[in-house]
Protein backbone atom coordinates (compact mmCIF):
# COMPACT_ATOMS: atom_id res chain seq x y z
CA UNK A 1 0.00 0.00 0.00
CA UNK A 2 1.21 3.10 -0.92
CA UNK A 3 1.27 6.36 1.69
CA UNK A 4 0.97 9.73 0.59
CA UNK A 5 3.19 12.12 2.96
CA UNK A 6 1.76 15.04 4.58
CA UNK A 7 2.87 18.41 2.78
CA UNK A 8 6.24 19.96 4.17
CA UNK A 9 6.21 23.37 4.81
CA UNK A 10 6.99 26.31 2.70
CA UNK A 11 11.01 26.20 2.67
CA UNK A 12 11.50 22.36 3.87
CA UNK A 13 10.77 21.07 0.67
CA UNK A 14 14.35 20.03 0.57
CA UNK A 15 14.29 17.35 4.06
CA UNK A 16 14.39 13.94 3.14
CA UNK A 17 11.06 12.53 3.90
CA UNK A 18 9.74 8.95 3.75
CA UNK A 19 7.09 6.42 4.97
CA UNK A 20 8.37 4.07 7.48
CA UNK A 21 6.56 1.07 7.36
CA UNK A 22 8.00 -0.04 10.46
CA UNK A 23 6.96 3.34 12.67
CA UNK A 24 3.77 3.41 10.37
CA UNK A 25 4.58 7.22 9.84
CA UNK A 26 5.86 9.60 7.81
CA UNK A 27 9.64 10.04 8.83
CA UNK A 28 11.62 13.40 8.29
CA UNK A 29 15.34 12.26 8.49
CA UNK A 30 17.54 15.67 9.81
CA UNK A 31 21.34 15.88 8.54
CA UNK A 32 24.27 17.91 9.89
CA UNK A 33 23.65 21.87 8.71
CA UNK A 34 20.16 20.77 8.60
CA UNK A 35 16.60 21.79 10.57
CA UNK A 36 13.11 20.84 9.81
CA UNK A 37 9.55 22.27 11.53
CA UNK A 38 6.28 20.78 11.20
CA UNK A 39 2.64 20.77 11.98
CA UNK A 40 2.22 16.84 10.63
CA UNK A 41 2.02 14.04 13.04
CA UNK A 42 5.87 13.00 12.00
CA UNK A 43 8.47 11.49 13.31
CA UNK A 44 11.64 13.91 12.97
CA UNK A 45 15.46 11.35 13.31
CA UNK A 46 18.58 12.07 13.33
CA UNK A 47 21.89 10.65 13.99
CA UNK A 48 24.88 12.94 16.19
CA UNK A 49 28.27 12.12 17.92
CA UNK A 50 30.30 15.52 18.77
CA UNK A 51 27.13 17.32 17.21
CA UNK A 52 24.14 18.65 19.10
CA UNK A 53 20.49 18.32 18.31
CA UNK A 54 17.56 20.49 20.27
CA UNK A 55 14.21 19.23 19.88
CA UNK A 56 11.78 21.95 20.15
CA UNK A 57 8.18 21.97 20.57
CA UNK A 58 4.49 23.62 21.33
CA UNK A 59 2.06 20.61 22.52
CA UNK A 60 -0.36 22.91 22.94
CA UNK A 61 -0.44 24.29 18.88
CA UNK A 62 0.86 21.40 17.81
CA UNK A 63 4.27 22.27 16.07
CA UNK A 64 7.80 21.33 16.55
CA UNK A 65 11.01 20.72 14.65
CA UNK A 66 14.65 19.83 15.48
CA UNK A 67 18.07 21.18 14.24
CA UNK A 68 21.29 19.33 14.36
CA UNK A 69 24.52 21.80 14.54
CA UNK A 70 28.36 20.49 14.45
CA UNK A 71 30.04 24.19 15.56
CA UNK A 72 28.90 26.16 18.63
CA UNK A 73 29.51 29.40 16.54
CA UNK A 74 30.85 30.56 13.04
CA UNK A 75 34.44 32.02 13.12
CA UNK A 76 35.26 35.83 13.79
CA UNK A 77 37.31 35.56 10.45
CA UNK A 78 34.16 34.32 8.09
CA UNK A 79 31.63 36.72 6.99
CA UNK A 80 27.83 36.03 6.26
CA UNK A 81 26.13 38.94 4.56
CA UNK A 82 25.97 36.88 1.48
CA UNK A 83 25.43 33.87 2.67
CA UNK A 84 22.44 31.50 2.36
CA UNK A 85 20.60 30.43 5.34
CA UNK A 86 21.21 26.88 5.05
CA UNK A 87 24.71 27.43 5.55
CA UNK A 88 24.35 29.36 8.70
CA UNK A 89 22.33 26.77 10.43
CA UNK A 90 25.45 24.65 10.67
CA UNK A 91 26.37 26.52 13.31
CA UNK A 92 24.64 26.49 16.82
CA UNK A 93 23.93 30.33 17.40
CA UNK A 94 21.79 30.16 13.71
CA UNK A 95 20.47 26.65 13.94
CA UNK A 96 18.61 27.46 17.60
CA UNK A 97 17.48 30.87 16.08
CA UNK A 98 16.21 29.71 13.05
CA UNK A 99 14.52 26.67 14.65
CA UNK A 100 12.31 28.86 17.36
CA UNK A 101 11.57 31.27 15.02
CA UNK A 102 10.27 29.11 12.42
CA UNK A 103 7.98 27.39 15.31
CA UNK A 104 6.88 30.62 16.32
CA UNK A 105 6.23 31.39 12.48
CA UNK A 106 3.89 28.72 12.09
CA UNK A 107 1.60 28.97 15.50
CA UNK A 108 3.93 28.09 18.47
CA UNK A 109 3.79 30.11 21.63
CA UNK A 110 7.12 30.96 23.08
CA UNK A 111 5.78 30.56 26.59
CA UNK A 112 4.92 26.63 25.76
CA UNK A 113 7.76 25.76 24.25
CA UNK A 114 9.27 22.63 25.61
CA UNK A 115 13.36 21.86 24.59
CA UNK A 116 15.02 18.47 24.48
CA UNK A 117 18.89 18.44 24.38
CA UNK A 118 20.84 15.29 22.65
CA UNK A 119 24.43 14.61 21.51
CA UNK A 120 27.77 15.89 22.36
CA UNK A 121 29.24 12.88 22.86
CA UNK A 122 33.52 12.70 23.32
CA UNK A 123 34.01 10.13 20.02
CA UNK A 124 36.74 12.47 18.39
CA UNK A 125 39.72 11.19 20.53
CA UNK A 126 42.34 12.96 21.39
CA UNK A 127 41.02 16.12 19.44
CA UNK A 128 39.64 19.42 21.06
CA UNK A 129 36.50 18.49 22.55
CA UNK A 130 33.76 19.76 19.91
CA UNK A 131 31.36 17.46 21.78
CA UNK A 132 31.83 19.75 25.12
CA UNK A 133 31.92 23.05 23.24
CA UNK A 134 28.33 22.46 21.57
CA UNK A 135 27.08 21.09 25.04
CA UNK A 136 28.31 24.41 26.63
CA UNK A 137 27.11 26.46 23.86
CA UNK A 138 23.54 25.12 23.48
CA UNK A 139 23.07 25.31 27.52
CA UNK A 140 23.77 28.03 27.81
CA UNK A 141 21.90 29.49 25.02
CA UNK A 142 18.70 27.85 26.50
CA UNK A 143 19.43 29.33 30.13
CA UNK A 144 19.37 33.18 28.28
CA UNK A 145 16.75 32.71 25.96
CA UNK A 146 14.49 31.75 29.44
CA UNK A 147 13.92 28.88 27.68
CA UNK A 148 11.86 25.36 29.46
CA UNK A 149 14.28 22.49 29.06
CA UNK A 150 12.55 19.02 30.02
CA UNK A 151 15.25 16.48 29.40
CA UNK A 152 18.50 16.02 27.97
CA UNK A 153 20.86 13.26 27.00
CA UNK A 154 24.48 14.98 26.32
CA UNK A 155 28.08 14.07 26.83
CA UNK A 156 29.38 10.64 26.87
CA UNK A 157 31.27 8.83 24.83
CA UNK A 158 28.67 7.09 22.27
CA UNK A 159 26.82 8.40 19.65
CA UNK A 160 23.31 8.98 19.42
CA UNK A 161 20.24 8.59 17.36
CA UNK A 162 17.00 10.56 17.91
CA UNK A 163 13.50 9.85 17.35
CA UNK A 164 11.53 12.61 18.11
CA UNK A 165 7.39 12.96 18.36
CA UNK A 166 7.05 16.80 17.90
CA UNK A 167 3.14 16.48 17.84
CA UNK A 168 3.56 15.66 21.92
CA UNK A 169 6.76 16.01 22.69
CA UNK A 170 8.04 12.62 22.93
CA UNK A 171 11.98 11.67 21.92
CA UNK A 172 13.33 8.24 22.19
CA UNK A 173 17.26 7.77 21.85
CA UNK A 174 19.12 4.78 21.03
CA UNK A 175 22.97 4.64 21.49
CA UNK A 176 24.84 3.02 18.82
CA UNK A 177 27.99 2.09 20.26
CA UNK A 178 28.84 -0.28 17.20
CA UNK A 179 28.46 2.69 14.79
CA UNK A 180 30.97 4.69 16.99
CA UNK A 181 34.16 4.83 14.18
CA UNK A 182 31.82 5.29 11.29
CA UNK A 183 30.12 8.69 13.06
CA UNK A 184 33.20 9.72 14.10
CA UNK A 185 34.54 9.21 10.49
CA UNK A 186 31.73 10.80 8.55
CA UNK A 187 31.95 14.02 11.48
CA UNK A 188 35.22 14.53 10.67
CA UNK A 189 34.84 14.51 6.88
CA UNK A 190 31.80 16.93 7.74
CA UNK A 191 34.41 18.94 9.44
CA UNK A 192 36.52 19.45 7.11
CA UNK A 193 34.19 20.63 4.68
CA UNK A 194 32.52 23.32 7.03
CA UNK A 195 36.45 24.47 7.18
CA UNK A 196 36.98 24.52 3.10
CA UNK A 197 33.64 25.71 2.05
CA UNK A 198 32.43 28.28 4.62
CA UNK A 199 29.63 29.72 2.60
CA UNK A 200 28.24 26.63 0.88
CA UNK A 201 25.37 25.09 2.32
CA UNK A 202 26.73 21.83 3.33
CA UNK A 203 25.05 18.34 4.51
CA UNK A 204 26.70 15.17 6.16
CA UNK A 205 24.77 12.20 5.87
CA UNK A 206 24.91 9.32 7.90
CA UNK A 207 23.01 6.11 6.15
CA UNK A 208 22.44 3.74 9.02
CA UNK A 209 18.68 2.87 9.31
Amino acid sequence: MRHSLPEALPDFEHIKRYWNYNLNATVAKILPGEYYVTCHNEILTTVVGSCVTACICDRVHGVGGMNHFMLPHVSKHKKWEHTEVSAESRYGSFAMEYLINEILKYGGNRRHLEVKLFGGGRIMGNQISVGQQNIDFVKNYVHTERLNLVAEDLGNVYPRKILFYPADGRARVKKLRSMEQIIVEREKAYQRNLEKQPNEPTAGEVELF
